[in-house]
């Protein structure tokens, strides 16, 4: 092994570490906006805090193991370089499985944000339903829970 096997990962390592930076400054700016809109439910609210808590941490997490990656991966070539061959293959190792580790803490913060939105989705459907009832209520019309409770102009069956 060669101190040019270590040194393929270094771009590689900062890459993902300028990504891991962007998706925390990305959820701060989502949990800004998020601390500012007024019209939420506090279900949502709280749903939502416990999500962005959950991303945090798993952020907080991707970069420490993608740090530890990258300090092993330079150790690495530092022994490679002193010719302890020895040392140098396992430290490349120990940075090959923190990387690892830390691709899978960015799997799962992909898993939790998505999660995430889907808790803006049902929000906004609710907000949407809401309205279409109070539309109805207001032009004087028996709200449609569902087709049980539409009355039919016409006898004719249901299509089904």
């Amino acid at each position: 092994m060669s101190i040019a096997t270590p040194s393929l990962l270094f771009p590689a390592i900062s890459l993902l570490m300028l990504a891991y930076t962007n998706r925390f400054v990305t959820l701060t700016n989502v949990i800004r906006q998020f601390s500012r809109s007024g019209d939420v439910s506090k279900d949502l609210i709280r749903r939502q805090v416990n999500n962005f808590r959950i991303r945090l941490q798993v952020i907080r997490s991707m970069q420490v193991f993608g740090v530890l990656s990258f300090v092993m991966c330079t150790l690495s070539m530092f022994a490679l370089y002193l010719d302890w061959v020895v040392a140098g293959k396992l430290l490349f190792g120990c940075s090959l499985l923190f990387l690892l580790v830390s691709l899978l803490c960015s799997l799962y913060e992909v898993h939790i944000s998505t999660q995430a939105i889907n808790m803006e989705i049902e929000n906004m459907l609710a907000v949407v339903a809401s309205e279409e009832v109070a539309a109805e209520v207001g032009a004087g019309q028996q709200p449609s829970g569902g087709t049980e409770n539409r009355e039919r102009d016409d006898e004719s069956p249901p299509v089904v």
